[in-house]
């Protein structure tokens, strides 16, 4: 994806940021060399561009998007099974960092779109795509949830968000079969809002994003508030228990059988230990 123009407000770094003129903000996932692969250090950087958003005044609307072949795969696979029997531990940092990224991005004034090339999985990806409030894709898009496959559970919110997109269902057979959604198959599910021609991505995120910041900001900071508290009991009454049962599962043999046949690309040999 090109350069975007503008001021940069954070240019350096696992994560970018730069604000237009006419208030739209690019948010780049940038560490592509490992597929936006999302490790402490790189959530930490997310969350603090987020609150950047959320202190900029001249912020209209904040396009998401990853640097590289994919927008986003999820946890980083090989800092994860670096951790050893001390996973657990790690595991609850990176949700707990992850969590309030997502949290803050949908309690954002600002609409986010988030424009979707290569793989969004796991809760990093996959989560990010169910937290934004509109989702553009290229038609060579790929998403997967994932977390199961590797012994684990889905955070960022997915436990409510992804059943309000796609009903009780679709969102049971997403998160226990994990299957690769292609683009088309997650707009007509509703996973996603809008598919495009690849090479026309950014030109539509911008556009779509250009249209936004032309709106009324008030109102559709209210229309955006009004929606993410209607979910029900709300999507962050679900983080704590969401965050508890990722670190309880990270603790297990068979997580680190997941993350290790992953690294390996070989079928995973679950124990329930």
């Amino acid at each position: 994806m090109s350069e975007a123009q503008g001021e940069q407000l954070i240019d350096s770094g696992p994560v970018r940021l730069d604000l237009e003129s006419d208030g739209v903000a690019r948010l780049r996932l940038n560490r592509p060399e490992a597929s936006n692969g999302m490790d402490v250090p790189f959530l930490q950087a997310l969350y603090g561009a987020v609150m950047r958003c959320h202190g900029e005044a001249r912020l209209r609307v904040v396009l998401l998007t990853g640097e590289g072949p994919n927008f986003c795969a999820g946890g980083d696979v090989h800092a994860f099974a670096s951790k050893g029997e001390q996973l657990p531990d790690y595991l609850r940092e990176a949700t707990a960092w992850l969590q309030i990224s997502a949290s803050a991005l949908m309690r954002l004034q600002a609409p986010v779109i988030a424009a979707v090339h290569g793989f969004a999985a796991g809760g990093g990806g996959f989560g990010l795509v169910c937290a934004a409030d509109l989702v553009i894709a290229a038609e060579s898009a790929r998403f997967l949830s994932g977390a199961t496959r590797v012994g684990m559970v889905s955070d960022a919110g997915v436990s409510v968000t992804l059943v309000q997109l796609v009903g009780l269902r679709k969102a049971m057979e997403i998160v226990l079969t994990n299957p690769v959604l292609t683009a088309p198959q997650a707009l007509e599910i509703g996973l996603i809002t809008r598919v495009v021609p690849d090479a026309a991505l950014l030109d539509e995120g911008l556009a779509l994003a250009r249209q936004l910041a032309a709106g009324a900001p008030r109102a559709l900071a209210a229309a955006k508030r009004m929606i993410w508290d209607g979910l029900g009991s709300g999507v962050e009454a679900r983080l704590p228990e969401e965050a508890r049962t990722v670190a309880e599962l990270g603790g297990m043999a068979d997580a680190r059988e997941g993350l290790a046949a992953v690294i390996e690309r070989r079928r995973p040999k679950f124990t329930g230990r």
